[in-house]
């Protein structure tokens, strides 16, 4: 099968740079890598004609020579050095995660890990349920939570007393293995000493060569006011221990706030509702509304002629701020009108004389609903 064009591989222009022509081939690569799709020849041949199509457009020579004689130009190059390519390989992946691509053909490291060293402690996670007005104004709480911690017998080596570590025979040492794909040679994690490049001759009898041992612990924290419900406080240190005596991960405790009864929250205001008579509405009055704190009521004035639905300000009476607890938002307070369905003989004689007085219509004319409070 006659050869295609090589920039028409790539994808590129003629004039195209040295960086277009890169990132083409970076893409196709990862596209087309055999390990990842296993089996299909196609793709394996797609990744081939990529990969000589950059060697020869990547070298300043050779893409000269290409470009005036075409493939004839080549012959005599003494083929293809797909090692320059090799050469390169950080530089063309270079801003690309490409650890995770390893991670998916392979299920390990890339070979940028690396090899042994000791590995920080992993973080930990723990659900808090408090209450509205805990989160309001905040409290100490104590937790309680196991982790993973340095094994005090072996000091986080694993190793038994009077034991050590030897090369690992698998890597000998170097903490990876590595397996050949197509033209790459490419190494991966030790499965044997998981990179160390060391396997323990005696493991510890009391962490079983972990260098970790379980324990529970109970640690007392400060919800901080005006915290949140989803919002986590993160406690360093407090995770699961290191390997080797490496530092310990960290602990987040996710807060979970429960709902209240009567007051609903938005940002540091608070919302509630609260019912008045009909003659408070319509005479006014002063009335006494309570608070998050159980021990304070405000005073609200009702001014006469208020209407159902009405909604009332009562500055700094909402929940503090969580970067500043000395300032607090608002209470908005909400004013329902309850009409009485049971009535006395004075109280209807006395409502009919209202209505009466008040020349009520009874075939009102409509209004228009943006007009309604």
């Amino acid at each position: 099968m006659a050869k295609r064009d090589y920039y028409e591989v790539l994808g590129v222009a003629r004039g195209a740079s040295k960086e277009e022509i890169k990132k083409a081939y970076r893409r196709l690569a990862v596209q087309n890598h055999p390990d990842r799709n296993p089996g299909d020849k196609e793709a394996e041949e797609r990744f081939k004609e990529a990969t000589e199509a950059y060697e020869v457009l990547a070298d300043d020579q050779k893409r000269q020579a290409y470009n005036q004689f075409g493939f004839a130009g080549l012959d005599g190059a003494g083929g293809h050095d797909f090692s320059s390519v090799f050469r390169d390989f950080e530089d063309i992946f270079g801003g690309f995660d490409f650890s995770n691509i390893f991670d998916s053909f392979f299920g390990g490291r890339s070979r940028r890990s690396s090899r042994g060293g000791s590995r920080r402690g992993a973080d930990l996670r723990y659900d808090l349920s408090i209450g509205f007005l805990e989160a309001a104004f905040g409290k100490k709480e104590e937790i309680a939570f196991t982790r993973h911690e340095t094994c005090e017998a072996c000091k986080g080596t694993g190793a038994d007393k009077g034991s050590g570590k030897s090369v690992c025979p698998r890597c000998r040492g170097s903490g990876q293995v590595r397996r050949s794909s197509g033209f790459f040679s490419i190494a991966t994690t030790c499965d044997h000493c998981g990179g160390a490049g060391e396997v323990i001759e005696r493991p510890c009898t009391a962490c079983g060569g972990r260098g970790v041992v379980q324990k529970a612990r109970k640690l007392k924290i400060t919800i901080p006011p005006g915290i949140e419900n989803g919002k986590r406080i993160s406690i360093p240190g407090q995770g699961d221990g290191g390997a080797d005596g490496a530092p310990a991960g960290d602990l987040y405790v996710y807060v979970s706030v429960q709902p209240h009864e009567f007051f609903e929250r938005n940002g540091n205001d608070v919302y509630c509702a609260i019912p008045i008579s009909v003659s408070q509405a319509a005479l006014g009055a002063e009335l006494s509304v309570w608070t998050l704190e159980d021990s304070h009521q405000a005073r609200l004035r009702i001014p006469p002629g208020t209407q159902h639905g009405k909604v009332f300000r009562l500055k700094g009476e909402g929940i503090p701020l969580l970067q500043a607890p000395q300032q607090r938002g608002d209470l908005y307070v909400k004013v329902l009108i309850q009409v009485p369905t049971r009535l006395s003989p004075r109280a209807k004689s006395l409502l009919s004389e209202l209505s009466q007085v008040n020349g009520e219509e009874q075939s009102p004319h409509p209004v228009r609903l943006s007009e309604l409070n």
